[in-house]
C-alpha cells in the first residue's frame, strides 16, 4: 500500500499562513470513517455532486485519476450507496489516489483490501440508481467546507483537509 507522506494535524500545524480548511463535523454526528486500505492520501480534487445516483461517479473513476481524489457530494443521503468494489476496483485500475464521498458506500470489506483511499459517511447495502444524473466540475459545499476541482485533498484518520495550492508532493 501507497502511504502518504503526510499527517493533516503536521499539515495544520505546519503551514498556518496558508489559507487551509478542514471539514468539520455536523452536529448531527455525520462524520467521515476510513474504509479503503490506503489510510493517508491526498491529490488535486475532482468534484461531482450527484444525489442518489452514481452515474458520475461510475464514469469518473474509469478515466485517468493519477495524482486525484474524486471529492462526491452525495447530499448526505443516508439511502444508498455511491460506490462499491467494483467502482473502487476500476479507481485503483486508473490510478486515483482516493475518493471522498459525501454520502454511502457498499461492498466494505472488499473496498477495504483494495490499494485507494476511501472516505465516506456510513456504509449500507443498497446500490444507487443510474439514470446519467449529476454535474461534475462544480463547487461543493459540506462540513463547512467549500471544495472546487483543482483544489488539494489531504485526509487521513485525523479528517480532511482542503488547500488552494499543493502542500506536499504526493
Amino acid at each position: 500500500m501507497s502511504t502518504a507522506p503526510f499527517v493533516t494535524c503536521d499539515l495544520l500545524d505546519d503551514n498556518p499562513d496558508k489559507e487551509l480548511q478542514v471539514v468539520t463535523p455536523s452536529m448531527d454526528g455525520k462524520f467521515f470513517k476510513s474504509y479503503g486500505a490506503r489510510k493517508s492520501f491526498g491529490g488535486q480534487a475532482v468534484t461531482v455532486k450527484c444525489f442518489e445516483d452514481n452515474s458520475r461517479v461510475k464514469e469518473l473513476l474509469a478515466t485517468d485519476g493519477t495524482g486525484k481524489v474524486l471529492v462526491v457530494d452525495g447530499g448526505a443521503s443516508m439511502r444508498c450507496a455511491l460506490m462499491g468494489d467494483l467502482i473502487a476496483e476500476s479507481a485503483v485500475k486508473n490510478h486515483w489516489n482516493g475518493v471522498v464521498i459525501y454520502g454511502c458506500v457498499r461492498d466494505v470489506d472488499a473496498i477495504a483490501e483494495l490499494d485507494l483511499g476511501v472516505h465516506a459517511l456510513a456504509s449500507i447495502p443498497q446500490k444507487s440508481n443510474r439514470k446519467g444524473a449529476g454535474e461534475t466540475d462544480v463547487q461543493l459545499n459540506f462540513g463547512g467546507a467549500v471544495i472546487q476541482s483543482g483544489d488539494y485533498i489531504y485526509a487521513d484518520n485525523n479528517g480532511i483537509v482542503i488547500a488552494r495550492e499543493s502542500l506536499v508532493s504526493l
